[in-house]
């Protein structure tokens, strides 16, 4: 049977190079209905996953046939309307996918900047915090967030809204702090001559920073496992050395951005890492910044524990968008 809904259903989605998280929700601010996962690898197209996860909304007695806008976070700039994710084969005309859906709106914005715009608003058992500092109310948050790729962003206050920052601050260069790390740049410029933040902190980075410190190549999830459970110092060394360079980048995004509202961390590795992450030189890398390190240790670090904060922030800006339209 079909379920009676008092108003249209909005639909959400929060798309990344590997997965792709849908749900619905019965009015902005309201909780959300029916999420599910969907491996992006499973769907030829984006407009694909979408029918999918809607037919199979139907099928569990959801009112899908009242969508009339829905909202994608993705993992790729959006600067108009043709889409080619950076690291999934998906490309789409984002007016094309509207009228194939029957929308009346869809909203297309960067994922960071739809994580980013629920930082405001996660609870307290939606984050942990990492380190010392105290953050300043009604200040700039910053976000850094290692996945399939590196997402950057933050949000700045606006009386009483906040604006979320889209841009690809993870294809900065790196820079080494060490001369390990000179090493392991060394050797990923041979391979890539460019060799950008994201290039190593990532699922694939993780990968790179192993293979360049051991010359053995290993799978990001064995690396972890291994550093986990203690069975190899080596994919412990490469775990350590993958926090500590997050920390120095993250420091990098505080400084940039005056983040003293707080950093977070977000991204589907970091989470995995558990204690490993804890003990690591995370903090102290993200402190270490000469004249600046008395400024960085005031800025509270956190990890984004919330499950679907995209979700979140994707759906006050749906709100947002819609608004104007009125």
């Amino acid at each position: 049977m079909t379920r009676k809904v008092a108003t249209e259903l909005r639909l959400l989605a929060d798309v990344g190079g590997t997965n792709a998280r849908f749900a619905l929700q019965s009015a902005p601010g309201a909780g959300f209905d029916d999420v599910e996962v969907l491996a992006a690898a499973g769907y030829p197209t984006l407009g694909a996953a979408m029918r999918a996860y809607l037919a199979n909304a139907r099928a569990r007695g959801l009112a899908v046939d009242t969508v009339r806008h829905a909202a994608v976070a993705i993992a790729n700039p959006v600067e108009g309307d043709e889409i080619r994710m950076t690291n999934h084969h998906w490309s789409f005309s984002i007016e094309a996918l509207r009228l194939e859906l029957g929308l009346t709106t869809l909203l297309m914005v960067n994922d960071f900047a739809a994580l980013a715009m629920s930082l405001p608003h996660l609870a307290q058992d939606g984050r942990r915090q990492v380190g010392g500092g105290i953050e300043l109310p009604n200040r700039t948050i910053g976000l850094i967030g290692p996945g399939t790729g590196l997402g950057v962003s933050g949000v700045v206050p606006a009386g009483e809204r906040w604006i979320p920052l889209s841009g690809e601050g993870g294809h900065v260069s790196f820079a080494p702090v060490n001369r390990d790390e000179v090493a392991i740049l060394e050797a990923l410029w041979g391979e890539y001559g460019h060799v950008s933040a994201e290039r190593l902190l990532s699922g694939m980075g993780m990968e790179l920073i192993h293979w360049a410190r051991t010359g053995r190549r290993l799978k990001a999830a064995d690396i972890s496992a291994a550093a986990l459970d203690g069975s190899s110092n080596d994919c412990r060394g490469s775990v350590d050395v993958f926090c500590a360079i997050l920390g120095s980048v993250a420091g990098n995004v505080a400084l940039t951005l005056g983040a003293t509202g707080g950093m977070y961390i977000g991204g589907g590795i970091v989470p995995r890492l558990g204690p490993v992450f804890e003990q690591s030189a995370f903090r102290a890398r993200f402190e270490d910044k000469g004249r600046l390190g008395d400024y960085l240790s005031r800025i509270p670090t956190y990890l984004i524990t919330e499950q679907y904060p995209a979700l979140r922030g994707v759906s006050a800006m749906l709100s947002d968008h819609v608004l104007t339209l009125q």
